[in-house]
């Protein structure tokens, strides 16, 4: 489409160029709303910040209240192969037309100001979402939380799931530090819900609510909903969403929690989160790309595994893959992969980080299709092949 192809090229895009993407104020967010007439002001939120699970958190709370009846608007990233996969109202994407529409505007009217892609996609959603009169708006941070692009609106509720180190080029390089950016997402006096993975930096959040007069809850380890997700680190995700029920002024039964829960990719897009793709061999997209969520992801695989177990693995930059590699059994056979994005890892330095490691067996690829295709073919049926590493890398294969 023309008009995201400008849009590519007019602004810059974490997606595309990673941490030059990342602009530290708030001010183009505010400007861009501001231009749009405030679309804020008509609309309800919930924020959702957190290392890891927030995606998970964010789609499975859109799917069980759009099956609840209500109109619900929600805001992801990244998109695995379309745009559009960003915005969407009771699951169904923006269309092509109020994206051109959206550009179109933009394009013929000087802004004054150069946002960022991220800024100027947040702007048309929440337009996006007024137009369609949603009735509440579930938002996923970016990158970080306190500098992040989505931090202009004052939610009902703000869901904070997990705390790891990621991006500490950015966002600072030890837990509590980071801990300090996601904490940033929390308002005066709008209730705050931690998850259990934000358990050891609980002293950062209690500063923090106690400045702002928010309530914190804590989100249990457990739901009478936990036999529908295989690990640990999934059910602890939902509690968050089930403790966000509990708060929301919004009246949901049990059926349309399992309506939800079973409807999530229909709902909201929700994809490569332990998806089976295929069995015989058994092959599984997953799109943990951090130390901790490789770490979940992981230890699902081994408890189920039967046969030889296959990774096809893709980074981008700035990822600490030399820590990643160490969380992968030695026994796996791995096939370590560029892919198209331009923030992809070179196989130079996927060569570097693996130096060293007492890995079974190890290849390398600069296509990634190549690679799980070869993953395939070495593959018995009793076998399982998981490809991860990267959102970007899963985009090569859909």
């Amino acid at each position: 489409m023309e008009a995201l192809d400008w849009l590519f090229q007019q602004f810059p895009s974490y997606q595309k160029i990673g941490s030059k993407a990342f602009k530290p104020t708030l001010e183009n967010s505010r400007k861009i709303l501001a231009y749009l007439d405030h679309p804020e002001k008509d609309l309800k939120f919930v924020h959702v910040a957190g290392s890891n699970g927030k995606g998970s958190v964010s789609s499975y709370l859109a799917s069980i209240l759009t099956e609840s009846g209500l109109r619900v608007g929600l805001f992801t990233s990244p998109h695995i192969v379309h745009f559009s996969e960003r915005i969407r109202v009771n699951g169904d994407p923006i269309s092509d037309q109020a994206v051109e529409s959206f550009v179109k505007d933009v394009r013929t009217n000087d802004l004054g100001f150069s946002p960022s892609f991220f800024e100027i996609t947040f702007g048309m959603a929440l337009q996006h979402f007024q137009k369609e009169v949603c009735d509440i708006c579930i938002i996923e941070t970016g990158l970080g939380g306190r500098l992040d692009a989505t931090n202009v609106i004052t939610p009902e509720l703000s869901i904070i799931t997990s705390i790891s180190l990621e991006h500490t080029d950015m966002l600072g390089n030890t837990l509590e530090a980071i801990a300090g950016e996601k904490a940033g997402i929390i308002k005066d006096r709008v209730p705050v819900i931690l998850g259990k993975g934000c358990a050891e930096v609980y002293p950062v959040f209690e500063a923090k609510s106690g400045e702002t007069q928010s309530k914190i809850t804590k989100a249990g380890a457990h739901s009478p909903f936990d036999q529908h997700f295989k690990a640990p680190y999934q059910r602890e995700n939902f509690a968050c969403v089930m403790e966000a029920l509990n708060q929301l002024p919004y009246s949901v039964s049990e059926v349309q929690i399992t309506q939800g829960i079973l409807n999530v990719s229909k709902n909201s897009g929700f994809a490569g989160r332990l998806q089976v793709m295929q069995t015989n061999p058994t092959v599984i997209f997953d799109v943990a790309h951090n130390p901790d969520g490789i770490h979940g992801t992981m230890d699902v695989i081994n408890r189920d595994l039967k046969g030889q177990l296959h990774i096809v693995y893709g980074s981008s930059k700035d990822k600490d893959v030399k820590k990643i590699a160490g969380v992968f059994p030695s026994i796996a056979m791995v096939y370590a992969t560029e892919f198209s994005n331009s923030r992809s890892m070179t196989t130079e330095d996927l060569k570097s980080a693996f130096d060293g490691t007492n890995l079974k067996s190890i290849a390398y690829y600069s296509n990634a299709n190549e690679a799980l295709k070869t993953a395939k073919q070495q593959a018995d049926p009793e076998d399982t092949i998981v490809a991860l590493g990267s959102f970007f890398l899963l985009s090569d294969f859909f």
